[in-house]
């Protein structure tokens, strides 16, 4: 299974940090975000990453190409990242979602054990990782999920139906290319382009189906502003 990480965006909400680095670089905890995911997927047998660019992307290619890093990586350059919503990235990335895969989000940091979790016995077909909706949380990806399937995602998903959120990592264990002819069929319409990559997901939850894989075990943080660093901080019972 190859991992394939989304660290295309300018990360605006994060202004100051990103002014002069990407987002994936920025530093949580002493060690930049992309390094943290790399050292969990690897923790959890992940043996290869595409990472997939946009800004600043030299200086990521450069911090692969001089760290030492805990598995293979190679770079995809999303060339629309500044015009295109996250679906961009899973575009430019589509020739490594023919194979087995998981794919997340590049601004999220993970203990190592919600990883392990989610790819120990991954679900035939796609799967989404989601926790249970405790409370309102900014920006959260909604999730319905009904007898262990999801049965719709949005982030204006009405509160009524949202029973999760995702973690924002999606596995496939092959699936005869439905991953692709729904990432097809959502990017042809109209402002497709625009479309958060979990459109895919809904997509697939209405034909195909997608397993919910229920997360349990394990701290993460999705890191949009600088309070989120803080938040990871003391999750992980550490000084910011």
């Amino acid at each position: 299974m190859k991992a394939v990480i989304l660290s295309a965006g300018y990360g605006s909400r994060l202004l100051p940090l990103t002014m002069e680095i990407p987002k994936c670089l920025v530093k949580v905890q002493g060690r930049e975000i992309l390094l943290q995911q790399l050292t969990a997927l690897a923790e959890a047998g992940i043996e290869e990453a595409a990472v997939v660019v946009g800004y600043r992307h030299r200086q990521v290619r450069q911090f692969v190409a001089e760290r030492a890093l805990p598995l293979r990586v190679t770079t995809v350059f999303n060339p629309f990242w500044s015009v295109s919503n996250s679906i961009g990235s899973v575009w430019v990335a589509r020739a490594h979602l023919l194979e087995p895969f998981c794919l997340l989000n590049g601004d999220t940091v993970f203990e190592q054990a919600v990883l392990s979790e989610a790819l120990r016995q991954p679900p035939p077909g796609i799967g989404l990782v989601v926790e249970p909706i405790r409370g309102p949380v900014l920006d959260d990806m909604r999730v319905a999920v009904a007898d262990g399937r999801v049965t719709a995602v949005a982030k204006d998903l009405d509160s009524a139906r949202t029973t999760h959120r995702s973690l924002g990592v999606i596995t496939s264990t092959g699936d005869d290319g439905a991953y692709a002819r729904a990432l097809e069929t959502v990017i042809e319409r109209d402002s497709g382009h625009a479309a958060y990559h979990h459109a895919i997901v809904a997509e697939l939850a209405a034909t195909v189906g997608v397993t919910a894989i229920e997360h349990h075990a394990g701290n993460w943080q999705e890191i949009d502003r600088p309070e989120d660093i803080d938040a990871w901080g003391a999750a992980q019972g550490m000084p910011a």
